[in-house]
């Protein structure tokens, strides 16, 4: 009996001391469908994500280190301060308004004499945590961070390297089979076994630190990485010279408190869950109302479509031919007018004289301008109100090419600076979008996407139906697309029309020239293709590099979008998303092995009505349904 007790003892310290390891803390969706659960085990701070009871994450480490010292062995976990959310506020983008709904806690951490938080907000279509290090304002630490995303067997995912820093293909890769130490440039969007539940995983609120990449565990698991560890991109090494590549290969110090950027793992049902996913934006601040008294909608915060003398010939880089450019712009409808480095040739006089002609015609003009000649403060404010005090509507920045805090900490400068001159920016040469264009409306878009530039692209038909699903759920892109000439490989000219239907840019540059958009036979189409929406439906058929098919609406305006990968398609669509009422309809259709044509047809459609497509490889389709009174 005695050996009996002795044993049963034995048996509860050891349970005792499991429940202790593992004691925790959990915080639910609104719904009460997604659970974020953190845990102590084995002396590490640890955490997993649940959808549905399913672990979508699975069990992994939540680490972070301050001057050397990992911060997240070791700890105690405290109580946690709860808070929620529930809001709306307007969107440029897939819809218009916004619901930013979540419940939050805030969860004391102590390692020694060392109290911080773990702050934690689970909405109804994912989870997203961040780190609060409390410290003095005049002492600077530096922080790392080696937090693991692991995911179930079987999950596939789509990511491409850092080698060109943000503008790389798409590979589909089996995560069971991935070996250690690749690259990948978030976001990344991930599918989970035998169901169609997706994932992506990036990061929020971007400020004050250094951008995240993610590697390869070789375990199914994706380890968080600082610009420290991360490879010098291609195009940084090209522009920069060896001594800006070994300052930023640096660990980055920070003064006072440490705030990281949120990590963010979006969870859907399917595409059109994944794609209508607001959590990057949504965690990040509303914008300054000092500076947009409306908000996104102050007055000189204007999106729109825009015409760019680049990638299609267009004539000679001067003010004459630049003035034709905005008055082809206002033929089109068009906002604005993209001039690149060409015009440091002129004066300024020559400058207030564009600026003045394209505005009669309603037309903004932007200017190009090289990143490394904005880090001098005092250069930078002489540019910005040089161009400000010219009229200048907007400012295209570019080769930034890097993640380290220093480049993060330049892009919060110039977005303040312009913001407070009325201008807009275009960045180019960028990293990916945080979620930081909520609290800086001034940005319209950014490049980070290897988009209509990257002329030796063979399948351009297979990269454009990942990115819908991949690149733009972290949010807008400047690709440039149409194009009708060599540019567009495998793609038809359909296909290419329907792109700038489903390529979210608050700021949609065209890459064709205005001539080239105003001969095209889809015009018409063309000219009333917006650049924010109202609304937006990913419709069956659509699959991670094989298809997408969008219904989107304006107003009372609807218009649906196929764009083809490299197989032959056949979709029957349904126009039920119309709603009641009769509607006019414009169709541009494929020329069957013709991709260098198309057939404009008119009619009228109901709710009622369907339509069947065939689609070859890289092909498309668009259609426009106006409401009839």
């Amino acid at each position: 009996m005695a050996k009996i007790n002795l044993l049963l003892s034995l048996l509860l310290l050891v349970a005792a001391k499991a429940f202790s390891q593992t004691a925790g803390t959990s915080v639910q969706s609104p719904d009460q469908k997604i659970t974020f659960a953190l845990s102590v085990q084995n002396n590490k701070l640890n955490y997993f994500i649940s959808s549905n009871k399913d672990k979508v994450i699975s069990s992994s480490a939540l680490s972070m280190s301050v001057d050397g010292t990992v911060i997240t062995d070791g700890v105690t976990l405290g109580k946690g301060e709860t808070y929620r959310q529930d809001e709306t506020y307007p969107w440029y983008g897939a819809h218009s308004i916004v619901r930013n709904h979540y419940n939050g806690a805030k969860i004391a951490l102590t390692k020694g004499s060392l109290n911080y938080i773990l702050d934690v907000r689970v909405f109804n279509d994912g989870a997203a945590f961040r780190f609060i290090v409390p410290g003095k304002e005049n002492v600077k630490r530096i922080a790392d961070e080696a937090t693991v995303f692991t995911l179930p067997a079987g999950t596939t995912a789509w990511y491409h390297d850092l080698n060109m820093h943000y503008e790389g293909v798409y590979e589909k890769k089996g995560l069971d089979t991935v070996k250690v130490g690749e690259w990948a440039a978030p976001s990344v969007t991930f599918q989970l076994p035998g169901s169609k539940t997706y994932l992506a995983i990036t990061e929020a609120d971007l400020k004050n630190y250094g951008g995240m990449a993610l590697q390869t565990d070789g375990k199914r698991g994706m380890l968080l990485r600082l610009p420290q560890h991360q490879p010098t991109s291609y195009p940084y090494k090209l522009r920069y010279s060896p001594e800006d590549t070994l300052r930023l290969s640096k660990p980055a110090a920070i003064s006072g408190t440490i705030s990281t950027p949120w990590r963010v793992v979006m969870i859907a049902r399917d595409l059109n869950a994944l794609v209508n996913n607001d959590m990057v934006h949504n965690l990040c601040p509303p914008p300054d109302k000092n500076l947009f008294p409306q908000g996104i909608k102050t007055e000189w915060i204007k999106p729109g479509p825009a015409v760019w003398k680049y990638l299609d010939d267009g004539g000679e880089s001067t003010v004459a031919n630049m003035k034709e450019f905005s008055r082809m712009a206002a033929e089109l409808g068009f906002k604005h007018n993209i001039l690149e480095g060409f015009w440091r040739k002129w004066s300024d006089d020559e400058l207030k004289d564009l600026v003045s002609y394209s505005r009669k015609k309603g037309v903004e003009i932007w200017l190009w301008e090289h990143s490394k000649n904005l880090w001098d403060e005092r250069a930078r404010h002489a540019f910005f109100k040089r161009c400000h005090d010219l009229g200048i509507g907007g400012l295209k920045l570019d080769f930034f090419d890097h993640e380290a805090k220093d480049v993060v900490d330049l892009y919060q400068d110039i977005l303040k600076e312009t913001a407070e001159l009325q201008l807009l920016v275009d960045f180019h040469g960028a990293n990916k979008p945080t979620g930081q264009e909520r609290s800086w409306p001034n940005e319209l878009t950014r490049e980070a996407v290897k988009g209509m530039e990257a002329s030796k692209l063979a399948d351009r038909a297979g990269h454009n139906v990942t990115l819908p699903f991949t690149r733009f759920v972290a949010g807008h892109a400047e690709y440039t697309p149409v194009h009708f000439g060599e540019r567009r490989k495998n793609t038809s000219w359909t296909h290419q029309i329907a792109t700038a239907a489903i390529f979210s840019a608050p700021l949609l540059t065209y890459a064709a020239s205005p001539q080239h958009l105003l001969s095209n036979p889809a015009v018409a189409m063309i000219k009333s293709i917006p650049s924010v929406w109202d609304e937006t439906i990913v419709l069956p058929g659509s699959a991670i590099g094989e298809a997408a098919a969008y219904a989107r609406r304006k107003g009372n305006t609807w218009f649906l979008a196929v764009i083809n990968g490299t197989k032959t398609l056949t979709l029957d669509i349904s126009l039920s998303f119309l709603g009641e009422g009769t509607f006019e309809s414009m169709e541009v259709r494929d020329v069957k092995n013709e991709p260098a044509s198309l057939k404009v047809t008119t009619g009228v459609n109901s709710k009622k009505d369907r339509i069947l497509l065939n689609l070859e490889g890289g092909g498309g389709f668009i259609a426009r349904f106006t409401k009839q009174p």
